[in-house]
């Protein structure tokens, strides 16, 4: 028996182009149905006029709002009026006749025409200042007290 040749290892340069490995690629995953596009010239075109419609919905209240004689603004205007006029017909100044209504707790002189059978007092002075008292020559006073400082006290006499 004889011996195997040792092992020589000899490099052997490659010839010709290096051998091309594919690679292994899965196949896709399966896709599911398939959804209409989005978009669209129908769908753009709706958007504009819904677009549209809003702006010109508001454009039109505001145009109304500030135009309209028996509505919006004039209203608004026409009921600050009337309280304005309310409250004056509440506030008499002096010599003004006056009728008293309302509570004893919460009086409320109304002027009224100094001719008129509902006259019940004539207005003399108001006294500024918390808790004046009006002097003997009146027959009737009012105290008002206010939280932003105007407290005074309006004298009546009998008419």
């Amino acid at each position: 028996m004889s011996a195997p040749p040792p092992y020589q290892y000899q490099y052997q340069q490659p010839q010709g182009p290096p051998p091309q490995y594919q690679q292994y690629q899965a196949p896709p995953p399966p896709r599911g149905p398939q959804r209409p596009q989005q978009g669209g010239p129908l769908r753009g075109l709706i958007a504009a006029v819904l677009v549209l419609a809003v702006f010109g919905g508001v454009g039109w209240y505001v145009y109304d709002y500030n135009t309209d004689p028996d509505g919006g603004k004039a209203k608004a205007e026409a009921s600050r009026s009337a309280r304005i006029e309310e409250q004056k017909t509440h506030d008499p100044q002096q010599g003004d006749c006056v009728k008293i209504e309302g509570t004893d707790d919460d009086p409320l002189p109304t002027i009224v025409d100094c001719g008129s059978p509902e006259a019940e007092y004539r207005t003399g002075e108001r006294l500024f200042g918390p808790d004046k008292e009006c002097p003997a020559q009146y027959d009737y006073g009012i105290q008002y007290s206010s939280n932003r400082g105007g407290d005074h006290t309006m004298c009546f006499t009998e008419v």
